[in-house]
């Protein structure tokens, strides 16, 4: 790492400054200001300390950076373009245009060199806890005394608007219990958010604050004095390995859009171009001769990182040699692991556990059954990392054998606190990382704090497990504020997230197995607080795979009745009683919609034939259910919040029953026969509320 002397520090800084002015001025949209204002702090960071490789984003021991601010995007941007990465200036020509790698936020999986995707403000510095969490994981597993692989730093900057969000609280918090000393976090102490001077809504005292959280707070640092902001770094890195290490937050005060000579210090720079006659004074002020987006080669040299990234790591692959040659089991099972593969165990001993499960006849809620399926499968997974936000003892994340994390010591489950959307954006940390297999659990009324989180993953395409327990009226006396109602339909309309609702042990047990293998985006498991009959067998198993199949069928059927997790019971018990009336119907498990509706058109239309009366019946609002029975099906569900009352008074009250659903069949397989546009059945029960 070079130290240039501070003229030429403040050159390379400029650089940044300029190629985000250049890429807004060209976009005529973007965030100039945090780029600008922060330049200083990334060239030292950046130029002084972080340990990567341009060459290879995905080596395994490099550091992780986050622009949790992530609307200031040119400055991840510029760096890695400057450093060397795959992000040639055409793409910076190119700033927040169709199909471009630079995007308007950071995007994960587009850009080299981006960790995580940012903007919704909050959530990029709560992943670099998950991803320093993952760290200290790993090295406290894979370290040894004479060895270590696994020894780098996480580093976020973050601004005003991240500290205002109340998920920076849920997370910075927990990272201070943690002692998650890797972690060092950047404040941009800019004094500026959109609406202009933030003394009128934000007066808190940051520093005393994270102190109280349990960091180490290094205040009042000129984020405009490479000198004090690398020594500021070098005090908290050398805190970082003492044995009562804390995170650190180095508080800079930086002067948004710095640079600019009208704009500096002003709103105004904050979300907009300068402007034209704006970015020629800038040139200006600044003393920046070169035309926009070119880079003086003295610079440019300064600036590559390449020689200096393919030395750090050549340097780390002897020293993984040699822990391979002295732990070769230790070392297979790292690189797996950060590759994000499953052992081959899990392939071959997964079908004779399912087979286990599907033999056990007991009724089990499913939030047991889930328990359940982790017993069995967890010893297959080292790289399961589960938890819960306090509720273990009702979510039943943990599993035999499992070992609780703490301060300072290895572990493989986490009691997050209430902290919900702190820890679902954690676990999005950790998946990126590499590693762990993060899962967490809460009620399932309760992803409402977690939703920014779970769209975030689905957005990214990590592999992320939510356990949601609790998941309707089956809870019971607990009434309508934990009930759910609406979640379940608005969970499966996040794109790439699938959802499962199991009915019984087996269902189960293959949504968490179709979980673990999907390495392309986040699942959730929403199950059953009340016991819930075994309604399957092994045979089906590759059926529930296709997240909705025929369970029970009759010959020359005359209606589908279509249902999910604790409701299926109701729809066989239907199906029963209609066969004894004579009339033939077949029963559909849906546990996933969502992976039901990636099967092919053909296979769909086997299940639910289109042109067959159908009912849907589920306890969640009925509306989700149109796209499977259409407009002159039936659906019985749950248009109203819930009442406070023991479990199966609220069934009967709300109409989810066997006599509703026989009713209904029975009026549209007659109207179906008679041809006739008879009044639709009432599908709804009104609100009582």
């Amino acid at each position: 790492m070079t130290t240039p002397t501070p003229e030429f520090a403040k050159q390379m800084a400029n650089a940044i400054r300029m190629l985000a002015v250049d890429a807004v001025e060209k976009a005529k949209s973007g965030h100039p200001g945090a780029p600008m204002g922060m330049a200083d702090i990334a060239e030292v960071l950046w130029n002084r300390h972080l340990k990567h490789n341009p060459a290879n984003p995905h080596w395994a021991d490099r550091d992780r950076f986050v622009l949790s601010n992530g609307h200031g995007s040119m400055l991840i941007y510029a760096l890695l373009h400057l450093t060397g990465y795959d992000l040639p200036m055409s793409e910076l020509q190119n700033f927040r245009q169709l199909h471009s790698k630079t995007a308007g936020h950071p995007e994960v999986g587009v850009t080299p060199g981006v960790e995580t995707t940012t903007g919704p403000l909050g959530q990029g510095v709560t992943n670099a806890v998950g991803m320093a969490l993952a760290e200290k994981l790993l090295a406290a597993e894979f370290n040894k005394a004479d060895h270590a692989i696994v020894d780098h730093f996480t580093y976020a900057f973050v601004g005003d608007g991240c500290l205002m969000e109340g998920i920076s609280h849920e997370a910075c918090s927990l990272a201070g219990t943690l002692r998650l000393s890797k972690l060092i976090a950047f404040y941009d102490d800019n004094g500026i958010s959109i609406d202009g001077h933030v003394e009128g809504w934000f007066t808190d005292d940051t520093p005393k604050r994270f102190e109280a959280y349990g960091w180490n707070v290094i205040a009042a640092v000129d984020g405009h004095s490479p000198a004090a902001i690398d020594a500021a770094v070098k005090a908290a890195k050398a805190q970082a390995v003492l044995a009562n290490g804390k995170p650190t937050l180095i508080c800079c005060k930086t002067v948004i859009g710095m640079g600019s000579p009208n704009k500096a210090g002003t709103h105004d720079v904050h979300g907009a171009a300068l402007g034209a006659a704006e970015v020629a004074a800038t040139r200006e002020a600044l003393g920046w001769t070169a035309a926009p987006f070119e880079i003086p080669a003295d610079i440019a040299t300064a600036w590559n990182a390449v020689a200096r990234g393919v030395s750090a790591e050549h340097a780390w692959d002897a020293r993984f040699a040699a822990y391979s040659a002295a732990y070769p089991a230790e070392a297979a099972e790292f690189t797996r692991r950060m590759a994000g593969d499953l052992s081959a165990d899990f392939a071959e001993k997964l079908p004779g556990l399912l087979e286990g499960i599907a033999a056990n006849a007991t009724a089990f809620a499913s939030r047991k059954s889930s328990q359940n399926a982790l017993d069995a499968i967890a010893p297959l997974l080292p790289e399961f990392f589960g938890g819960s936000a306090d509720l273990t003892g009702s979510n039943l994340t943990n599993f035999k054998g499992c070992v609780k994390a703490g301060r300072d010591k290895w572990g493989n489950h986490l009691s997050y606190g209430v902290r919900e959307f702190g820890m679902a954006a954690i676990m999005n940390g950790i998946t990126l990382h590499g590693g762990y297999i993060p899962y967490g659990g809460t009620f399932l009324t309760f992803s409402d704090y977690s939703r920014n989180a779970i769209r975030m993953a689905a957005l990214m395409k990590i592999r992320v497990i939510h356990v949601f327990t609790h998941d309707s009226i089956g809870l019971g006396e607990d009434g309508p504020t934990h009930q759910s109602i609406e979640h379940i339909p608005s969970l499966r309309i996040i794109p790439g997230l699938d959802v499962w609702r199991p009915a019984d042990g087996l269902e189960t047990a293959v949504a968490w197995a179709c979980a673990v293998e999907r390495k392309d985006g986040p699942s959730a498991l929403c199950l059953s607080r009340q016991n819930l009959p075994r309604l399957t067998d092994v045979s089906m198993v590759e059926k529930i795979r296709k997240g909705g199949y025929i369970l029970s069928d009759m010959e020359n059927f005359q209606a589908v009745i279509v249902s999910t997790g604790s409701e299926l019971e109701i729809a066989m018990k239907a199906q029963a009683e209609l066969a004894a009336d004579g009339i033939a119907t077949r029963v559909v498990s849906m546990p996933s919609t969502n992976v039901f509706d990636r099967q092919s058109n053909a296979y769909q239309e086997k299940v639910i034939p289109y042109n067959t009366p159908s009912l849907a019946i589920e306890a969640a609002h009925p509306d989700f259910w149109r796209k499977y029975v259409g407009r002159h099906g039936v659906v019985i569900g749950m248009p109203t919040f819930g009442e406070s009352a023991p479990a199966p008074k609220l069934y009967q009250h709300f109409g989810i029953t066997v006599e509703r659903v026989v009713k209904n069949i029975r009026t549209i397989v007659h109207r179906a026969a008679s041809k006739r546009a008879e009044p639709l059945p009432d599908s709804v029960i009104p609100s009582t509320n």
